[in-house]
């Protein structure tokens, strides 16, 4: 899917061997007996009903679901289709990214997903979905996204809004409505999405600046890089926040540090404009290599100030330059 940035208003299963069909069996079983449920709470566990467990479930790590297994008999019995999920969603990544000595293949890692995703996995039905819509199969992964995101998975509320705006025509209520659960969830690319939708107006969805600004900043203080830029913005412009220059720059040199173009460009103008031309020659030689039109030629006429010793020293900045971790 592709990703948008601030508003143009501002320019799973065969197996191998053996050994990993017992290791697969093995699975089925808790790691030791459960304990037998004690008076008072172990009834409430047992009475439980199985899919509402299951619902609980669906979204749980292989630690977790384990974990889970172990707390009475009754729970071990109805997690025992979503531990086999977690072989099957193993399995179906070995064939999507060519892991552990499994060659790559796409068909059997669907197969894998498909299968854990039918014994209630959330997990395998993100991952499903993913292929489905690399593949262009855009209602089944649709379907697949819908199913985990009743189920709370982030991830797919997070695709599934994706998906409304993607459609033709978009939904934009519809997309609001799943990335803003995505986001109070923590999903911090959900969290960037919404700001985005709620920054400008569309369909039944009114532009909400402040609110905006607040989803910007919650995902730009998750590590998101791009929301680092737009929040940055905001500050600039005083959109939905008031204006600070010192705080806009701030998360403007952070973008730039890790590796967004355009607040690499604009910190290298910021740089210039106050005079630290070595600097500014660092950051405006990386967004010329990231693509930025515009850059090279602020670039070069830094460069003309600078004697040839500091030429070749901010150049070798440059090539020595990595870019720092989103979070």
């Amino acid at each position: 899917m592709k990703h948008r940035t601030w508003p143009r208003a501002f320019s799973s299963l065969p197996y191998s061997n053996r050994s990993e069909f017992s290791a697969a069996r093995s699975t089925r079983l808790c790691a030791r007996p459960p304990p037998p449920s004690p008076p008072g709470v172990g009834g409430e566990f047992s009475s439980l009903p199985y899919d509402v467990l299951a619902k609980i479930a669906a979204s749980f790590d292989d630690p977790n679901l384990r974990a889970a297994s172990l707390v009475c008999r009754a729970w071990c019995e109805a997690l025992r289709p979503l531990r086999e999920a977690m072989v099957l969603l193993r399995w179906g990544k070995r064939f999507k990214h060519g892991r552990r000595g499994v060659r790559p293949n796409v068909d059997k890692a669907l197969d894998s997903f498909t299968k854990a995703a039918v014994r209630g996995s959330a997990l395998a039905m993100v991952d499903a979905g993913l292929i489905y819509w690399e593949r262009g199969e855009k209602p089944k992964a649709m379907e697949l996204y819908l199913k985990a995101a009743e189920l709370g998975n982030p991830s797919a509320q997070c695709n599934l809004g994706l998906s409304y705006l993607q459609a033709e025509p978009p939904n934009t209520e519809k997309a609001v409505k799943w990335l803003r659960k995505a986001s109070v969830c923590g999903n911090v690319r959900a969290q960037y999405q919404l700001a985005l939708c709620l920054h400008r107006s569309g369909g039944r969805v009114r532009s909400n600046l402040k609110e905006a600004a607040k989803w910007y900043m919650k995902a730009a203080e998750g590590g998101y890089v791009r929301a680092m830029y737009n929040i940055s913005l905001c500050f600039s412009f005083g959109e939905g926040l008031a204006s600070n220059h010192q705080l806009a720059r701030k998360w403007m040199k952070r973008a730039a540090d890790r590796g967004h173009s355009k607040a690499q460009f604009e910190h290298g103008l910021a740089l210039f404009s106050e005079g630290d031309m070595m600097k500014a020659v660092v950051y405006l030689e990386l967004a010329t290599r990231a693509g930025e039109k515009g850059a090279a030629h602020v670039k070069n006429a830094v460069l003309h100030r600078l004697s040839s010793v500091s030429r070749d020293h901010a150049m070798h900045l440059a090539n020595s330059w990595r870019a720092l971790p989103s979070s």
